[in-house]
């Protein structure tokens, strides 16, 4: 039968558990390590504490709930706060996440099958557990099939109220004076059997998310047994779209300018290697770039810049001493004379003339 004088080690390892879990609910992140310790160690604690539980034989089949003494009937919950923190462990791999939620289901049933031993199932959970266990993994709380729209919507909007009402049932039975300064002993149990109720609402929730999304990750093959089936190495990433293209860069692929200056490949220039490295950090190009230097010194390769054009080509410097040299460079400019006195500048252009 159910005692009051539970041993102290029961109580303690509760209590802890409950601050661990706690923490885990006020958790900003659940990619951090610590949120991963504080759930293993709730969880090691909840674990212990069944061990307890069992030992003492705290529950039994042939007992109402009227039988559970006030102080341990919070222990009722330690099943569902179980499959609460396992369901909230943190995975990525689809096959991972389906063993925990084969884990949460198993702690979400062992706490139903609690509950309803005990008469906690009232209406409507009462049918819903029935639904559950005739379902299965097909089990939502509105049911899918045989239901219009409009129905659906009605569901979920009781549903929605179920939830409310027990929340402000709960919310109301703490701010009861009675309950804040004197501990009556009967606000007490009220409040773990509301407790207890919101727990059954919300299991039933859990498992319609939980039936929601198994089928998603048993139809999501992972990566690796992809890329097997598909005879590519796992670790290649030649496939992706995204793929940098080295390729493309001078020096390192096939030509970017024809002979003729006819881009055989698409580049984006931009101003300097000083631009490219700043943009190291910025979303992913679809072209491959070069900077200016870089398409210059590909002109030059092919043989696109004539070295010097464009510049005045440098005088001839004349030694004053070769006297041949001199008399060619002074002819030379005598000659150059009398042609610009004979021809005025502009003369041979007729596209201009009227």
């Amino acid at each position: 039968m159910a005692s009051s004088d539970e041993p102290q080690s029961l109580r303690a390892l509760f209590e802890a558990a409950e601050a661990k879990r706690q923490e885990v609910n006020e958790a900003p992140s659940a990619t951090s390590p610590k949120y991963a310790e504080d759930l293993a160690a709730a969880l090691k604690l909840y674990a212990q504490a069944l061990d307890q539980i069992s030992a003492l034989s705290l529950f039994s089949a042939n007992e109402g709930v009227e039988d559970i003494a006030t102080s341990s009937l919070p222990y009722l919950l330690v099943d569902f706060y179980i499959g609460e923190l396992v369901q909230r462990t943190p995975h990525l791999a689809p096959k991972e996440r389906l063993q925990v939620l084969d884990q949460a289901r198993s702690a979400y049933e062992r706490f139903l099958s609690l509950a309803d031993g005990y008469g906690l199932l009232t209406a409507p959970y009462d049918k819903l557990l029935e639904r559950y266990r005739d379902e299965g993994e097909a089990f939502a709380v509105v049911a899918a099939t045989g239901a219009d729209m409009a129905a659906k919507r009605e569901g979920k909007i009781a549903n929605f109220k179920a939830e409310k009402a027990l929340k402000d049932k709960m919310a109301a039975l703490r701010r009861n004076p009675r309950y804040l300064e004197h501990g009556d002993e009967e606000l007490v149990r009220e409040l773990h059997l509301t407790s207890i109720r919101f727990a059954i609402h919300s299991a039933f929730q859990a498992l319609d998310s939980l039936n929601r999304e198994v089928p998603l990750l048993r139809s999501a093959p992972s990566p690796s047994a992809a890329a097997t089936s598909k005879g590519e190495d796992p670790a290649d990433t030649s496939f992706r779209l995204d793929q940098p293209f080295d390729g493309f860069r001078p020096g390192t692929g096939g030509p970017l300018l024809s002979t003729k200056g006819k881009p055989l490949q698409p580049f984006t220039l931009i101003g300097s290697r000083a631009d490219l490295a700043k943009g190291v950090f910025r979303p992913g190009h679809n072209l491959p770039t070069m900077s200016i230097e870089e398409y210059l010194e590909e002109e030059k390769r092919r043989g696109g810049i004539i070295e010097g054009g464009g510049t005045e080509p440098p005088r001839k410097v004349v030694d004053e001493d070769d006297m041949e040299a001199v008399d060619r460079e002074t002819y030379k400019a005598r000659a150059w004379d009398d042609f610009t006195d004979d021809n005025r500048k502009g003369s041979g252009n007729t596209l201009n003339m009227g």
